[in-house]
């Protein structure tokens, strides 16, 4: 905040904007005639076109933010509202660095936390990510592999779509056999999927494999949204490394289960910290740029309707000054109070038509090359641009009525004696 150049700017911007602001009506005042300014005799004449071209350019900001808004509050929503595939509720990841080397110490570990009160499930995986070359019968494409046991897939209650999940009584799961989730299918062309072939799988440390699948698991969102679910491969090999646990706690007495997985782990390392993650929070964290990014168009679009309705009260005022002889004459004729409210009203709300037409093409092309960050996303509908455009149109004539009821209520004898 005390960077040179920072300070300077915004200093510059102060002056320059105070003078960009000041010299325009500098201007109109310059050219009053002096006698005429004394006495009071003043016309308002003229269309203003400087001004309401400024009401425009206020409004059609307002407008372009107000429509993000509600787009960004949408999008936020879907990503943080969407069922993943997984219920991410109660879920924690913990990652054990020491024993991902050491197989019989990752299943003690597995053993003596689950016996914890408030563990009702635990599963190994691998640390980190691998992808490789996958080729089938007549397909070839990237894959990632995931490395679990047989209590990965109801630990993190993901649902089997067909076959069946690995399993103790199938000693040959861990030679040969593998689960694929739905998009691994889609890639291999597959229809039946149960029972075919995986002839080639080149995962790091393990060399070159054909495997069967025995199980086909629904597509899960482990990352974030703003990636596309891969091809996925889950195997049961013995010799990959492991060295991370899903842990599935209760929701009852979380603070004393954190606390029991506490003191086992430094019971096992006791020069180590007990690092674990919420794997609810984790999902949270992935949109946090977003969330912020949610709270300072939401600001920026009240600042933006603010100062819009600033502009439209001070344009409306002048309007109402300069017609308060017409204003009365046509109160003597007979006009009612909402009628001239009407009056008053429908020119400026031209003004807000002609906003909304500007800034539809901008903000449907600025909102569309945003959502395009996203692998899923919502769809742009036109049903937020009518509510933008109500809600646009309801603030200015809330802004308008206050002044054009004020001036119609004016007795016709006072209007017609003001000049």
């Amino acid at each position: 905040l005390l960077d040179l150049k920072l300070v300077t700017g915004m200093v510059g911007l102060f002056f320059i904007t105070a003078f960009a602001a000041g010299l325009y009506p500098a201007l109109v005042l310059s050219a009053f005639n002096p006698v005429e300014t004394l006495y009071n005799r003043i016309h308002y004449s003229g269309k203003s076109y400087v001004a309401r071209c400024l009401v425009v350019v206020q409004f059609s900001l307002a407008i372009f933010l107000i429509i993000s808004t509600l787009f960004i509050y949408s999008q936020f929503d879907y990503l943080t509202q969407k069922n993943l595939g997984y219920n991410d509720k109660n879920l924690i990841e913990l990652t054990v660095q020491k024993a991902i080397m050491n197989k019989s110490l990752m299943r003690t570990l597995k053993t003596e936390f689950g016996r914890l009160p408030g563990v009702e499930m635990i599963a190994p995986r691998n640390v980190g990510k691998f992808q490789g070359p996958t080729v089938t019968a007549d397909k070839e494409f990237m894959a990632s592999y995931e490395h679990v046991d047989e209590d990965f897939v109801p630990t993190m209650e993901i649902p089997i779509i067909t076959g069946r999940n690995f399993a103790k009584d199938f000693p040959a799961d861990s030679i040969n056999s593998v689960l694929v989730n739905e998009t691994f299918v889609h890639a291999a062309g597959w229809k039946e999927p149960v029972g075919q072939t995986i002839d080639h799988m080149n995962i790091p440390g393990w060399g070159n494999k054909k495997m069967i699948v025995v199980g086909v698991v629904k597509d899960f969102h482990f990352e974030s949204l703003k990636e596309k679910i891969k091809p996925q491969v889950f195997t049961y090999e013995p010799r990959l490394p492991l060295g991370k646990f899903v842990i599935r706690i209760s929701k009852d007495n979380v603070p004393l289960t954190l606390q029991a997985m506490n003191d086992l782990f430094k019971k096992v390392f006791p020069y180590d910290s007990f690092q674990y993650s919420f794997k609810d929070d984790t999902n949270r964290n992935h949109y946090e740029a977003e969330n912020k990014w949610k709270k300072i168009i939401t600001a920026a679009a009240f600042l933006a309707i603010f100062i819009s309705c600033i502009g439209l009260f001070g344009l409306t005022a002048l309007s109402a000054e300069r017609r308060t002889k017409e204003i009365g004459i046509r109160k003597v004729l007979g006009a009612t109070v909402i009628q001239i409210v009407g009056l008053i009203s429908r020119d400026f709300m031209k003004l807000i038509i002609v906003a909304f037409i500007i800034t539809l093409p901008l903000v449907w092309y600025s909102i569309d090359l945003w959502l395009q960050s996203f692998a899923y996303r919502i769809e742009i509908t036109f049903g937020v641009f009518v509510v933008a455009g109500v809600m646009a149109s309801l603030i200015a004539l809330l802004t308008i009525s206050g002044l054009a009821i004020k001036s119609a209520m004016i007795n016709p004898v006072n209007s017609l004696r003001s000049q």
